[in-house]
């Protein structure tokens, strides 16, 4: 275990920094014992000076500025021997007389060394740092840009190698290929499952978008040039499918109605969208899209044509502080963007909406941001920022504990390829994990919560068990439940 240490004197409690550099070699479970050992080691190094016993014949000084001359002791005392003072425990004399004294001690360490190690720390969630499976993955682009890997709601894996996609089941481990496009001479760029069901959104490097049944392995519809470029992001809400391109669009089309053409189109990036995320919470931010581009910037969609309220302004009061370089749309209900970030240096390809807090966003810059950061985006605020060292290529929440995932590329650290679990709203690291030789670019979770994915350039896919299972909180009902019973 590498271990870090000092031993300065530690001081008081200080203000946290609001930019904090996290050492993304270390996790929560390193970080404890580094600091019990810090904290043994000044103990034992520096141990508390003894106390010098003050001689029961030395004369007290005169607290006066006056110089007062010498002169001869009124009682003669010289050259007399006086028994210690039973007022100072600290002689060495009274202090050997205690049996529990360390001149006595069979301890190799001190007593407040033991006590620092026998007294009970906090307990850790343990996480496994190997991956339980590992699956070939020929073919998988290292391209930051594309959103190769989703897990679908019935537990199957979709990835896209080169011009195919394969459908993985997880309960069976079967692999099955869902299409072919070598012949239209066509690559895969991005896949998403609906939230519900079976169906799965294919993107193409010639912005077609393609829409199968897993089930039946069939076509069931296609959008020729649905994008002038590339289709780097899809993401589904419901039966509206929205789609982000190089050409710098995000399109929203109803799956349900015949028509090709979109319903909507939003302008508000000035390079390729890489990211997009509908808010999944199902409350007031049900109809929230937020999309990340090239240009480093980061939008928020309102759908549902409704406008801001006229009070609320960018840098109003909120729990979080103000997000200086964000921006609100002029018309939310227009084709304005509702909210435009700009904090982040880099791509923002890494977005993902807290399933247990209603309106607040995570995104994740690029190699030359190196950032993840919070918003609220029901006043534009930016409630907390951590610099994690390295290349932000993903970001998920867990859905059985306030926890965050992030994938991570290029690095200033020692430590390169990573995939972190941060503690919300401390930022503390519970685990990293390492593995893949290449940047982690693709991640999803399973339907239950507990397992991820990751795939890199390396061509691999790998599983984790990252998150406990989620706790069963329903009540068993019994007959002799009388409190059910109507009286």
């Amino acid at each position: 275990m590498r271990t870090s240490y000092h031993l300065m004197d530690e001081g008081g409690p200080s203000t946290p920094s609001k930019n904090r550099i996290i050492p993304t070699e270390s996790d929560a479970i390193k970080e404890q014992a580094n600091t019990l050992f810090t904290h043994v080691l000044h103990t034992e190094v520096t141990p508390p000076s003894p106390r010098r016993p003050a001689s029961p014949t030395r004369p007290t000084q005169a607290t006066s500025s006056t110089a007062v001359p010498p002169s001869t002791p009124t009682r003669r005392r010289i050259f007399q021997y006086n028994s210690p003072s039973a007022s100072n425990p600290a002689t060495p004399t009274r202090r050997l007389d205690a049996p529990t004294d360390e001149a006595y001690s069979m301890s190799p360490v001190r007593a407040e060394s033991r006590h620092l190690l026998e007294s009970p720390r906090r307990q850790l969630r343990s996480v496994c740092k190997t991956p339980y499976r590992v699956l070939d993955a020929p073919e998988l682009a290292d391209d930051f840009y594309l959103n190769l890997v989703d897990w679908s709601s019935t537990n199957v894996l979709g990835v896209g190698l080169g011009p195919c996609v394969y459908l993985w089941t997880a309960h069976n481990a079967a692999v099955s290929k869902l299409c072919d496009l070598a012949p239209t001479n066509d690559t895969i760029s991005s896949v998403s499952w609906v939230q519900k069901g079976t169906t799965l959104a294919i993107g193409t490097l010639s912005g077609r978008l393609h829409i199968y049944d897993a089930n039946t392995l069939q076509l069931q519809r296609t959008y020729q040039q649905a994008h002038n470029q590339r289709i780097g992001a899809i993401a589904w809400n419901s039966h509206v499918l929205s789609s982000g391109s190089r050409d710098r669009m995000v399109h929203h089309r109803d799956v349900r109605e015949a028509t090709m053409k979109p319903f909507k189109r939003c302008a508000g990036h000035r390079q390729e969208v890489c990211g997009l995320k509908w808010s999944g919470d199902g409350g007031p931010q049900a109809a929230t899209l937020a999309s990340g581009g090239n240009d480093n910037k980061v939008c928020i969609w309102d759908l549902r044509g409704s406008k801001r309220a006229a009070g609320l302004a960018v840098g109003g009061s909120g729990s979080g502080r103000s997000g200086g370089n964000s921006s609100a749309g002029e018309d939310a209900g227009g084709d304005a963007p509702l909210w435009k970030f700009h904090e982040h240096t880099a791509a923002v390809k890494a977005l993902a909406w807290d399933p247990h807090v209603s309106g607040v966003l995570a995104t994740g810059g690029g190699t030359q941001d190196k950032h993840i950061r919070f918003w609220n985006t029901f006043n534009g605020n930016m409630l907390n920022e951590l610099d994690t060292g390295s290349q932000v290529c993903n970001l998920i929440w867990s859905l059985t504990s306030h926890e965050l995932v992030s994938t991570h590329g290029f690095s200033s650290t020692t430590a390169q390829n990573q995939i972190c679990i941060w503690k919300y709203p401390t930022l503390n690291m519970v685990a990293s994990l390492t593995g893949h030789t290449h940047r982690v670019l693709y991640l999803a979770m399973s339907p239950d919560g507990e397992t991820i994915v990751t795939g890199a350039g390396d061509e691999t896919l790998r599983f984790w068990n990252a998150f406990p299972k989620k706790e069963n909180n329903e009540k068993k009902e019994s007959r002799l439940d009388y409190g059910r019973l109507i009286r």
